[in-house]
């Protein structure tokens, strides 16, 4: 397969042009290899024909040197593939519950259209048993052909890291497992196209699902932990940051911090291994707590700048605050389940008027997503507080005397800013600004 895939007499299909599905599709695309890029999202698709990247992974430069990529919203063209990379979105739905609709439909649309001889690759993050129990019996329904005899299935969870430009597909190590031991070989030989350190051949389909879904919830409950000691320290009133940095001095220390815990991976995948795991009659412990912290942070935060703003004098209600970022992570587009949004409609609770400015958001999905309409920085004046919640680039350049012109304050007065991700020197700003940090 992967020498019918190099000498162009198979194609690629990626199902998901998304934050992994496109930076997946052109790394092989730069290989010379020719690949179906399919998305339902026509206005996406669009785009990508167009040479725009919305997603900010690649950039319009490289992606219109690219020319062996066919972007489509036509399901008919994926007959024309015999290897198929589902990168879809697995979020959680109402109460937690993974919500499945994404892969399962993913899983249709490739059933309608496979021929035999096929391999079908899932990357989405699942619960173990998804690939093998949910969507192999979708795959043979809509096709009519049967599993280990017509076509085969494997898994290869995705493990970017948007925004990031250094750990990419291409240089990550990749996890592969299929269903027997000829269907890993074609998989992983296919995946060791693109990657460069190589690739890691699971033993089950079931083992690289659960590895998949552990990586993210072992980082979750270490930034549970520090964010549960920024609330400890916070009651004793010792600076969180310069506790982590001494004990940071020990080899074996693992350096975390506090923040919010957003985005479609960390502050989601932990909900997939509970869910099954209740189901098996296991209650988690561990996971879920931290998942109760990381959840929770929101309202701290919240709460805190009320304290704060009554400290100073402020009035609560009818005070203004400019929130600075928006997205998950720094100078990343993504606005996937933002935290920033729950501080936004904490303080909006208390009736303070909140102003979100964000160089990197859409404004369109801003509002569509939240319903909040981004501002510019130059409309961001005579607030009472700010809150630095993201580690833009462009707000790690400003400087302190450049902040301070957005507030409203009287000769004398100490403004307050929040600098949740240690973006400034804590004494080189506290003699100028009430300053706090997680």
């Amino acid at each position: 397969m992967n020498k019918k895939i190099l000498n162009g007499y198979e194609k690629i299909s990626v199902i998901g042009m998304g934050y992994v599905g496109l930076p997946l599709a052109v790394a092989f695309a730069e290989k010379g290899i020719n690949v179906i890029g399919f998305d339902l999202n026509e206005e996406k698709i669009k785009k990508y024909m167009d040479g725009e990247d919305p997603t900010n992974e690649i950039g319009k430069d490289r992606l219109k040197k690219i020319k062996t990529i066919n972007y489509t919203s036509d399901e008919k063209e994926l007959k024309n593939s015999k290897f198929h990379i589902i990168a879809v979105p697995t979020p959680v739905g109402k109460n937690n519950i993974p919500d499945l609709k994404p892969v399962e439909g993913a899983s249709r649309i490739i059933g309608r259209n496979l021929i035999k001889g096929s391999y079908v690759i899932f990357e989405s993050t699942v619960y173990p048993g998804v690939t093998e129990d949910i969507c192999v019996p979708i795959l043979e329904k809509e096709s009519g052909l049967k599993c280990g005899v017509d076509f085969k299935v494997g898994y290869s969870p995705e493990r970017v890291n948007p925004g990031d430009k250094l750990n990419t597909v291409e240089t990550i190590v990749k996890i592969v497992s299929g269903m027997d031991e000829e269907s890993l070989e074609v998989i992983a030989k296919v995946y060791e196209i693109i990657v460069k350190p190589g690739v890691h051949r699971a033993s089950s389909i079931k083992v690289a699902e659960a590895a998949k879904v552990i990586e993210n919830s072992q980082r979750d409950v270490n930034i549970a932990f520090v964010n549960e000691l920024s609330m400890i320290f916070e009651k004793m009133g010792i600076d969180t940051h310069e506790v982590l940095e001494a004990a940071g001095t020990k080899w074996n220390f693992l350096k975390f911090f506090p923040g919010l815990v957003g985005g479609h991976c960390i502050g989601v995948d932990p909900y997939y291994l509970t869910y099954k795991s209740e189901e098996l009659g296991y209650i988690s412990q561990l996971i879920l707590s931290g998942r109760r912290i990381n959840d929770g942070m929101s309202k701290f935060v919240a709460e805190k700048y009320i304290k704060e703003l009554i400290k100073t004098g402020k009035k609560v209600k009818g005070s203004k605050v400019l929130i600075m970022g928006l997205t998950f992570k720094e100078d990343c587009p993504d606005l996937r389940n933002s935290k920033i949004r729950d501080v936004i409609d904490e303080l909006k609770d208390y009736g303070i008027e909140v102003l979100v400015h964000d160089p990197v958001a859409d404004v369109n999905e801003a509002f569509e997503e939240y319903g909040i309409e981004l501002v510019s920085l130059q409309d961001s004046i005579l607030v009472d507080g700010i809150i630095m919640a993201v580690k833009h680039n462009e707000y790690i350049n400003m400087t302190i005397d450049k902040i301070k012109k957005y507030y409203s304050i009287t000769e004398g007065e100490f403004p307050i800013l929040f600098d949740l991700k240690g973006i400034f020197n804590k004494i080189d700003v506290e003699n100028q600004v009430n300053y706090w940090r997680m």
